[in-house]
């Protein structure tokens, strides 16, 4: 059947694209549960096998947090990100985070520290906080050695968390593109910058009075690699 111009008119590409990512999604989750599932059935021993699992949870996770900014980025249509802020505490946000990915970092060998200044409480979007400190810390968990460390804590009434990892830091091309702009992005290139551009949506769309969240991307920190910043107010 051929489809007439004022038919094709009548398609909202992007409301399409958005339910096929809803659909994507749900196989995504599925199939990620299946991986979990593999998981308790797997020795220790079994290193070959933890290292293929490993490398399933690194790509799930990174599919599920595009599918999202994808989903995000349609519904803020580019420009203003809409936010759903609530009382959160951070130390229950923080160990979430940590649950999700237990098993990863056991298949990595790495162990994970987590220093807060006891009983911060924020209103934030956790929903989009927690997706963008999953993305910045399974990438950590990849890029990392043998230890990261996650830290919260308040200054100058800012909200900080951190997230460290003791591998060979950012490149020096990430970090002098940690501005970029989404009509900069080079999909060629394979990283096209989107999880940063994502991040720095997330934290300016939590907003004080005249300031607004940011994020920054440095090397050294306290175990030598990179560190990845978020500042809210």
């Amino acid at each position: 059947m051929t489809v007439t111009a004022k038919e094709q008119q009548l398609i909202d590409f992007s409301t399409v694209l958005a339910a096929a990512v809803h659909d994507m999604k749900s196989s995504l989750n599925l199939l990620q549960q299946s991986i979990d599932g593999l998981n308790k059935t797997i020795t220790a021993d079994n290193h070959s096998a933890q290292q293929f699992l490993s490398t399933a949870h690194y790509e799930s996770s990174r599919l599920n947090t595009g599918l999202v900014q994808l989903l995000s980025l349609y519904r803020a249509e580019m420009e203003n990100l809409p936010i759903n802020e609530d009382e959160c505490f951070i130390d229950d946000l923080l160990e979430n985070i940590f649950i999700t990915h237990e098993h990863y970092l056991g298949h990595r060998n790495m162990t994970l520290e987590i220093e807060q200044t006891p009983g911060l409480v924020r209103y934030l979007d956790q929903d989009l906080i927690t997706l963008l400190l999953n993305d910045i810390l399974v990438n950590a968990i990849r890029y990392g050695s043998k230890k990261l460390r996650v830290s919260a804590y308040e200054q100058d009434d800012w909200l900080y968390i951190k997230v460290e990892d003791d591998g060979e830091g950012y490149p020096c091309k990430m970090l002098a593109n940690n501005e970029l702009k989404m009509q900069d992005f080079k999909i060629s290139n394979g990283r096209t910058g989107l999880g940063l551009f994502f991040a720095r949506l997330i934290a300016s769309a939590h907003r004080r009075g005249d300031k607004k969240g940011e994020i920054a991307l440095s090397n050294g920190g306290n175990i030598g690699g990179s560190v990845f910043t978020l500042k809210l107010p």
